[in-house]
């Protein structure tokens, strides 16, 4: 059973920093490539970043390029979303999922979710 724990979130001021985790446990962690996904209050979701299984391939989207910094450690079965400059608009909740396949698209990555962990919140507020 595919099991996803996401931690991390909490609230902070614009400009500030959030650094998330996402252990993941129930599939070959080490083979799999990772994605980051958040959804905010009557929005849809919204992807962030794929990571590949090895860290080596990494895409984001235009909204959060230059600021999130998505990682993994394969030894420990996790991922992690640095997350800087925060803005407003990055309020959300925070999921990560495993992908079947490495994609560069957002909508691939969004529709390949199975499943997803609770999720973490982050609020960027003044």
């Amino acid at each position: 059973e595919v099991q996803l724990v996401e931690s991390g979130g909490g609230s902070v001021q614009p400009g500030g920093s959030l650094r998330l985790s996402c252990v993941a446990s129930g599939f070959p962690f080490d083979n799999t490539a990772m994605t980051w996904v958040r959804q905010a209050p009557g929005k849809e979701l919204e992807w962030v970043t794929n990571i590949n299984r090895d860290g080596g391939t990494i895409f984001y989207a235009d909204s959060v390029k230059g600021r999130f910094v998505v990682s993994r450690d394969n030894a420990k079965n996790t991922t992690y979303l640095q997350m800087n400059d925060l803005k407003i608009e990055d309020t959300a909740m925070y999921y990560c999922a495993n992908l079947p396949w490495m994609t560069n698209s957002g909508d691939l990555a969004i529709g390949a979710i199975q499943s997803r962990g609770q999720g973490t919140q982050v609020t960027v507020s003044s």
